[in-house]
């Protein structure tokens, strides 16, 4: 399912493919899957040809061409660490410049991002696909542009796959609580993420994709237990859950790096990563809810840390009790490998 552009969130902005396919029609091929992913700056070396658009930027042996500045920013190739000493002094004083660097990457690059006064520009060349995160995450700021080279349809599948996009926003509604009983043991999935999650934060599960509840982070603890602000107790393992990108997935097929979405009632969502998930076998609740016409079920643990959202508050699954409206959203109920398809499903 290639054409995806009508579910997935943008890249980050400051990516600058630069296409260096070996043949123009394989270059503009590759374009145009860029595009249909999400992507919107392209550099082009050389200075023969118009630019493709009005975002393109050309790459010039002595410095960067970009559309309606006269002069080219220059390119500062950094071998050593004197060799940083001009960067940092354009960045000081509020002035454009591109750095390239042979051996030693991230710090350098930080130094710089600290050096960088409000009107200074700092472009950044990735020779490496891998290193697009920490040039862009460098100091939480990073570099105001990564140019990195992407020759093949494969290198573009990496690309995306380092490239944190930015979550999508939900559309919430409430889910009124119809039955909660005892479901006997079962195998549920804690999710441990890479950031601090606030106590109003979680993830989005539930046993159909057209109807997920919140079920909020555990950065509220107990009389006889520590808060783990990285902490989701998400539930069975079949439940469904949002990666960043819209797409759902099991829970129990997250695996470590993955890219989630993480909901707050009403407020912003963001995408963090999966640090690990733990497995284990525990008494579970069934929650059953109804929202339109139709029932809808999440099976989480019972126990007292476990909390779902509720317009009432955070209601832990030994409290919860028919009646409660739980925060949900309503997503397109079909899915394949866990992007929305328009078909007719059925489920109970």
């Amino acid at each position: 399912m290639e054409d995806r552009s009508g579910t997935l969130p943008m890249p980050d902005p400051r990516i600058v493919i630069a296409l260096t396919s070996p043949t123009p029609k394989e270059a503009s091929d590759l374009r145009a899957r860029a595009v249909r992913r999400g992507f919107e700056r392209f550099a082009i070396p050389g200075t023969g040809g118009a630019e493709e658009s009005e975002r393109d930027v050309r790459i010039l042996p002595e410095g960067i061409r970009i559309p309606g500045r006269a002069a080219p920013i220059p390119l500062v190739h950094v071998d050593r660490p004197e060799d940083a000493g001009p960067a940092a002094q354009r960045l000081r004083l509020g002035e454009p410049v591109a750095v390239r660097w042979r051996h030693e990457r991230v710090i350098p690059l930080e130094n710089l991002v600290a050096a960088r006064r409000a009107a200074g520009t700092l472009w950044a060349v990735a020779d490496r696909i891998e290193d697009v995160p920490s040039f862009l995450g460098a100091l939480e700021h990073g570099a105001d542009a990564v140019i990195v080279e992407v020759d093949s349809p494969d290198a573009l599948d990496r690309l995306e796959a380092v490239s944190d996009h930015a979550a999508i926003p939900l559309s919430w509604t409430t889910a009124r609580v119809r039955r909660v009983a005892s479901a006997g043991m079962g195998d549920r999935v804690i999710v441990d993420t890479t950031s601090i999650l606030h106590a109003e934060e979680g993830l989005m599960v539930g046993s159909s994709a057209a109807l997920l509840v919140l079920v909020l982070s555990e950065a509220v603890g107990s009389r006889y237990t520590r808060a783990r602000p990285f902490r989701v107790n998400a539930g069975a393992a079949h439940l469904y859950t949002l990666l960043a990108n819209g797409d759902t997935r099991y829970l129990s097929e997250l695996e470590a790096g993955d890219s989630i979405l993480i909901a707050r009632p009403q407020g912003a969502t963001r995408a963090v990563r999966v640090g690990r998930i733990k497995i284990e076998r525990r008494p579970m609740t069934l929650v059953e809810v109804e929202h339109g016409s139709r029932t809808y079920t999440a099976f989480l643990q019972a126990a007292e840390t476990v909390r779902l959202g509720t317009t009432e508050g955070p209601v832990a699954t030994t409290d919860l009790a028919p009646g409660a409206l739980a925060r949900a959203v309503a997503l397109p109920p079909a899915r394949h490998l866990g992007a929305a398809v328009n078909e007719t499903i059925g489920e109970r």
